[in-house]
């Protein structure tokens, strides 16, 4: 419903403005702007309703993704991100939405394409699964790199922390504890932040195993106190997901505490894993002293603190730059070999010839892929080095200008410079009804009421609040949706005010749109504790410095200019929607879904969705262990089978000993009855022979 609030019919910058009528057909119309809002026409729906029907079913499906596991496949990824990716042309862009575009095309890369006679076990995950390591990695070194290449003092004097927790867009209530933390700890974090996005990027390519999971969680790290922090909606959290992309299978198994074989390690492995040991000790050990060295730590005993500042200049960081560019390409292109061939070899093994020719197909079609899309994005990735820039190959950079609309790769460079150093900038808008009484708008979530507490928005991104902090670092000329929101308050549409406030009753002209409007430029700082260590009533206090926009009323000639100047004024009265069933639906929806705040509608979903996950995460648990009590019922029964023919087997060779024992017995019965029969007859001869001596 954001998206209709900003860009529908009667939001502040409605998208039908860039969907003029031109008379083109619509293939003509897609080549030059390749938007599926030009098909609304042909379904009965205008704009807005075309915008809410992408938004919704993207919602939807990404949803359905999430809690069933049949749906993640590449071709569900690839509608996701068709969706997104249309919706994006018509917003405003921030470097979340850059991310989560490209971060989408990869994941229709690494994604399975489920097919009948497909085999779960894909032998070249492991190459388009690299891809996500080096997005991570150009997008922690880069926004490392600018914040040191763009000369800001603030980074420089390592201070950049002590105007960050108040002056970032929408802070959290921790930022406000964060803030009062004394300034040596804040620039010790400053030095901490560099080592994290410019040094221990480089471990993600590390053949040691302790090397990437050290670097997998001091990237964790960091990302969660960012999100402690601050609200950057789902930056952090995508951010936490491609550092995933460090980890190995048998540490998921560690951590969802599932058995592992163990295997006994030969003298060569054993040896294999001192090196292994020495080498990561002796990296850690040069970390840490080229930290001390570059930052000059000392740690004062006395006041139990740790000084710190640069002990380099900037020329000397941008010889680093140059001496360090080309060999961070060549480290990805050694990486990026090593999966290839090593997936290679893993296809080759496959047996049968058929499925052996499938693997190898998949391997040759993803690995070609993996390598253009590793290509085109060193354009972007140099942007900070100009001679490593200006060497690319002109092909890449004519690929990547053909690619380049749909945000395939795209340079990142977070924090390039620290905003607000005299205080924070806050346009706060005053509505009359009789231009002697002026009643503040307070917004939702940026500051405003100094007493009011800073919100926990994430992963919600409230845009027009982004773009109220944003406006209120330069003139409201250099904003000019801005004349389009005061155009809008005041003709009172419902769109634009539940965007500052989605309860309207909060909202102080609900009943009555304000005939005056005007708005003020504030300094804004967080308040201090008090001397007796209790927290004050108030978390700002502010300074009034100048006026921002004159006061307009509806008619105004100087508000009038402003919207012809800019093309903010609408020209066409807006064409009459059908009463068909998918409009009316589309309707309802959205009434339902302004009712609830944007993030409290976000957690619910995600919420049923991680309920889903476990309870299939459960399902299937169960069903293994009755899978294997099967299995070890069989086992039984086998067990317990053999035990019955080794018993039969032995009482068999009882018995035959028993017979034999019979049989010899007999036999031997027999012999002595022979034996006497014999000794009888010799004794009869004797006796016949005494007798015929004596008659003789």
């Amino acid at each position: 419903y954001v998206f209709a609030c900003l860009y529908g019919n009667e939001g502040v910058l409605p998208a039908r403005w860039q969907l003029r009528v031109s008379g083109k057909s619509v293939v003509e119309q897609l080549k030059d702007s390749p938007m599926l809002l030009w098909f609304g026409p042909r379904l009965g729906l205008d704009t807005q309703q075309c915008m809410e029907l992408l938004s919704l079913t993207g919602a939807l499906l990404s949803l359905l993704t999430l809690a069933l596991p049949v749906l993640r496949d590449c071709r569900v990824f690839l509608v996701l991100w068709i969706l997104y990716l249309f919706l994006y042309q018509v917003q405003t862009q921030f470097t979340q939405d850059n991310l989560l575009l490209e971060t989408g095309f990869l994941a229709i890369l690494i994604a399975p394409m489920k097919m009948p006679w497909s085999s779960k076990v894909r032998l070249h995950d492991s190459v388009t699964f690299w891809l996500a390591r080096w997005l991570l990695f150009r997008l922690m070194f880069v926004s490392g790199v600018v914040k040191l290449t763009s000369r800001c003092p603030t980074w420089w004097g390592l201070t950049a922390l002590t105007y960050h927790y108040e002056t970032q867009c929408i802070p959290t209530p921790l930022a406000w504890f964060a803030h009062q933390l004394p300034v040596w700890l804040q620039k010790l974090s400053v030095v901490g932040t560099f080592v994290i996005e410019i040094a221990v990027p480089f471990m993600f390519f590390s053949p040691i195993r302790r090397h990437r999971l050290a670097a997998f969680y001091m990237q964790v790290l960091l990302q969660v106190l960012i999100i402690l922090s601050g609200n950057y909606n789902f930056f952090n959290i995508l951010t936490i997901t491609l550092c995933l992309s460090l980890l190995d299978d048998q540490h998921v198994d560690f951590w969802l505490r599932r058995p592992t074989p163990k295997t006994e390690s030969t003298s060569l492995q054993t040896l294999l894993s001192g090196l292994a040991v020495m080498l990561e000790i002796g990296t850690y050990a040069l970390l840490g002293y080229w930290t001390i060295k570059y930052f000059d730590l000392q740690v004062d005993w006395e006041n139990k603190s740790v000084s710190s500042k640069t002990a380099f200049t900037y020329f000397e960081f941008n010889g680093f730059l140059k001496t360090v560019t080309v060999p961070s390409i060549w480290t990805g292109v050694l990486s990026l070999t090593w999966e290839i061939i090593s997936s290679m070899f893993k296809c080759a093994c496959v047996r049968g010839v058929l499925w052996r020719l499938w693997s190898t197909i998949q391997w040759a079609v993803m690995a070609a892929a993996t390598v253009s899309m590793f290509a085109i994005s060193l354009v972007p990735y140099t942007y900070f080095e100009y001679d490593a820039h200006r060497n690319l190959w002109p092909g890449v950079r004519t690929v990547f200008e053909l690619t380049d609309r749909y945000q395939l790769v795209n340079s990142y460079g977070l924090f390039r410079r620290m905003t607000g150093v005299g205080g924070r900038p806050e346009v706060v808008i005053e509505g009359s009804m009789d231009r002697n009484t002026w009643t503040e708008i307070e917004f939702m979530y940026k500051p405003g009421n100094m007493s009011t507490a800073p919100p926990v928005v994430a992963p919600h991104q409230p845009r027009l609040d982004w773009q109220m902090w944003f406006a209120a670092l330069g003139p409201h000329t250099q904003s000019p949706w801005f004349s389009s929101l005061l155009h809008r308050l005041l003709q009172g549409k419902r769109d634009v005010i539940r965007l500052i406030q989605t309860d309207e009753s909060q909202y102080p002209f609900s009943k009555q749109p304000p005939a005056y409007l005007r708005a003020h430029r504030y300094k804004y700082w967080f308040s201090e504790p008090k001397e007796d260590g209790l927290y004050p009533q108030r978390w700002w206090r502010r300074v009034y410095v100048e006026e921002f926009y004159p006061m307009v009323h509806l008619g105004d000639s100087y508000l009038e200019q402003m919207l012809v100047q800019h093309g903010l004024k609408d020209k066409a009265p807006l064409r009459r929607s059908s009463n068909a069933w998918l409009t009316r639906l589309l309707h309802h929806v959205g009434e339902h879904a302004r009712e609830m705040p944007a993030p409290l509608l976000l957690w619910t979903l995600f919420s049923s969705a991680a309920t889903v996950c476990l309870l299939n995460s459960l399902r299937s648990r169960a069903r293994h262990h009755q899978h294997e009590s099967l299995q070890n019922i069989g086992y039984d029964k086998q067990a317990a089978g053999q035990t019955r023919s080794s018993v039969a087997q032995e009482d068999e060779k009882k018995h035959e000993e028993e017979d034999a024992k019979d049989d010899a017995e007999e036999d031997g019965k027999e012999q002595e009855e022979d034996a006497t029969a014999e000794e009888e007859q010799e004794g009869e001869i004797e006796e016949e022979e005494d007798c015929l001596r004596k008659r003789k």
